[in-house]
């Protein structure tokens, strides 16, 4: 991969950067990788680790599907739950599931979290999020809770907890070629973009999407309308003070992660790129994904942002400048809804709404 291995040598892109499109080439035969090389080599300096990564999977999709299918196959026989010490007496638990299991358990967990706050609950998220999952492997309560968040701790017995099935919504994102024709195009996978974007999505192959789709006990469709030249997702204006309902779901959709350039961290807020107070309305092109930190520090004394290009016009892509307290600017370009789409097509996309009833353990969908 001549372009990739300049790119790095220059210093365009980090060795990180580097080994995640190198990496996930390493299904192809040489003349194809050589292609996705091509390919990613204007793209790649602009890109963060996660994107290039994206893009690299989402080509190595297309141009051998097969190849793709079975080191997915392989990779999902090699799943598996750890178990490590941590520091103060805790333990780092950690499973390796395939994409769709692992995105419907963190959607389960972030929907107990959301809910328990709602109610009151003066629990963290992480910490709802942590008793959550304890309590539905085990089927008694979490032993530890912290009472405030002063950091009061409060030992409790464990108890059962009767907890009922539950519905998970995973939302999976293709083409209406892949969806219906066999197209090779991968989809994405994610839960509902209206709490955030989910830090477990990814990308699968098409085939994969498909049999998730045929097990899956209800399914709902919505179509996305998409620039044919960029690949984004076009405008949705709203006249309220707040981005939410549909307007919400596409700003996340349109962003994927947060949109500080080089940030790859999951969506917590959908900002005002010209803040609210200044004049600015609340409308796809002036809006933004951020996560926490970074919509902090963006109302920070010093910062401040803009929208210099537009998704609007034909071929136009989203763009937001910011400009730092030391005059630096970055820009940020919204990523196609699909990564691995190339520019001209003009393929109608589809959202599916795929619901599995949870039963205390991981969907078994594919």
């Amino acid at each position: 991969m001549p372009h990739t291995l300049d790119a790095l040598t220059t210093g365009q892109v980090t060795e990180w950067t580097a080994t995640q499109a190198v990496r996930e080439t390493a299904c192809l035969a040489v003349e194809d990788r050589g292609e996705v090389d091509a390919l990613l080599a204007d793209r790649l300096p602009a890109l963060s680790a996660r994107q290039a990564r994206d893009a690299a999977w989402g080509a190595a999709c297309r141009l051998d599907p097969a190849s793709a299918v079975r080191r997915r196959a392989k990779a999902v026989n090699d799943r598996f739950v750890s178990v490590r010490p941590a520091p103060d007496t805790m333990t780092y638990l950690s499973a390796l599931l395939p994409v769709q299991d692992g995105v419907a358990c963190y959607a389960a967990l972030k929907a107990a979290a959301s809910s328990a706050q709602a109610s009151g609950d003066l629990r963290g998220r992480g910490q709802v999020m942590a008793d959550t999952l304890v309590e539905r492997l085990t089927g008694t309560a979490a032993s530890v809770r912290i009472g405030d968040r002063g950091g009061s701790l409060e030992v409790q017995p464990a108890t059962e907890s009767a907890s009922a099935p539950e519905v998970v919504e995973v939302h999976l994102v293709m083409t209406d070629a892949a969806l219906f024709t066999g197209d090779t195009e991968p989809a994405f996978l994610s839960d509902d973009a209206a709490s955030g974007s989910n830090p477990a999505a990814d990308l699968i192959p098409a085939q994969a999407a498909r049999e998730l789709v045929r097990h899956a006990g209800t399914v709902f469709l919505r179509r996305l309308y998409t620039d044919p030249q960029s690949g984004q997702l076009v405008a949705m204006e709203s006249g309220r003070r707040c981005f939410d309902g549909n307007l919400r779901r596409l700003l996340i959709r349109r962003d994927g992660t947060c949109r500080t350039p080089w940030c790859d961290a999951p969506i917590r807020h959908v900002d005002h790129v010209l803040d609210h107070a200044s004049g600015g309305p609340t409308s796809l092109d002036n809006g933004q994904g951020l996560c926490e930190r970074c919509n902090q520090t963006k109302n920070l004394p010093g910062w401040s942002a803009e929208t210099t290009g537009s998704g609007r016009h034909p071929g136009g892509s989203h763009v937001v400048r910011t400009t730092t307290p030391t005059g630096h600017t970055y820009d940020s370009t919204a990523p196609p809804v699909l990564p691995s789409r190339t520019r001209g097509a003009t393929t109608t996309v589809v959202e599916l709404a795929c619901f599995q009833e949870w039963l205390g353990h991981v969907i078994d969908a594919a």
